[in-house]
């Protein structure tokens, strides 16, 4: 099954309040009721005009929506709703995903939930964001816009990674995700040179981890490769000297399995620039960039 996320505006108010009302109708009932089952199609053309929003189609059919209401350096996520019989297909991440790439330029991502209902609640604290502030019944939670990085070289990766390291401490955890040949050891080599470690930075495949002391009084680099690893508990199971309270861990392919070693994690999505063709020998053969900053350790507002 296929599912695309557009913008639409006021034009698309009919479709955006029949996916509110089935979504937060179906779920428990509260006290007060849930302001969203109050929209009419006119309130909500109204709020579309203003911010614009999202409907998403799981093979071309509506089945996802949210509103965006831009309100200082944020962007609230209103109205977010899923169909039950479209949910488990990757629609909410989905939209996630399109929301951080339509905010680039303000710094946050918030949303406000209910608190009688815990497991919303989870699901926005699983996708990265985090409480900052509570207002019985409602709870207000937060995750910072991605940035988004052109990067032309090698060397400009390099680079990339060792701004970056500036802002590492120990316990941090970065999670690398790109196809083969992407860049992600050239950005670990830049994280390296950032944190002052000994030693060359090479891919950790067929060792799984590396351990890199610092030349200084920085944090060490844990580097490893979750590639042929089974899953997190494997990861966990790692025979390391350095402790990841201690050091900076790097763990490329990771997504999906290194979450869990941290309650916040440095997520870099590395993929060819769309623009740069189809041709993979090409040169320059650029990159974009994706750096998100997920958890409590990241969400200082």
């Amino acid at each position: 099954m296929k599912v695309t996320v557009r913008r639409v505006g006021p034009e698309s108010a009919a479709i955006v309040l029949d996916i509110v009302r089935e979504a937060f109708g179906s779920r428990p009932p509260l006290d007060p009721p849930a302001d969203a089952l109050r929209e009419t199609e006119s309130s909500i053309a109204t709020r579309l005009a203003l911010g614009g929003g999202l409907v998403a189609r799981l093979d071309g059919e509506p089945v996802g929506a949210l509103i965006m209401d831009a309100v200082g350096d944020s962007v609230y996520l209103r109205r977010f709703g899923v169909l039950t019989s479209a949910q488990g297909h990757g629609v909410a991440g989905a939209m996630i995903q399109a929301a951080s790439e339509a905010a680039v330029g303000r710094a946050w991502l918030r949303v406000v939930a209910r608190e009688e209902l815990p497991r919303t609640v989870g699901f926005w604290a699983h996708r990265g964001f985090t409480q900052t502030d509570r207002n019985s019944p409602y709870v207000e939670l937060v995750r910072p816009v991605p940035s988004f990085h052109h990067v032309p070289t090698a060397e400009d990766m390099r680079a990339l990674g060792a701004r970056v390291a500036q802002d590492l401490r120990p316990g941090d955890l970065v999670v690398l995700t790109g196809d083969l040949g992407a860049g992600k050891t050239t950005f670990t080599q830049g994280l390296g040179l950032g944190l002052g470690v000994q030693g060359p930075v090479t891919s950790p495949t067929f060792v799984i981890a590396r351990e890199h002391a610092t030349r200084g009084t920085g944090p060490q680099l844990v580097h490893v490769d979750a590639y042929r690893l089974g899953g997190a508990a494997e990861l966990d199971d790692l025979d390391l000297d350095t402790a990841f309270d201690d050091a900076v861990t790097v763990v490329e392919w990771g997504e999906g399995i290194a979450e869990d070693l941290a309650d916040s994690r440095l997520q870099v999505r590395i993929s060819r620039d769309p623009a740069a063709g189809v041709d993979p020998d090409a040169e320059p053969d650029p990159r974009t960039v994706e750096i998100l900053r997920l958890g409590p350790r990241w969400a200082r507002t």
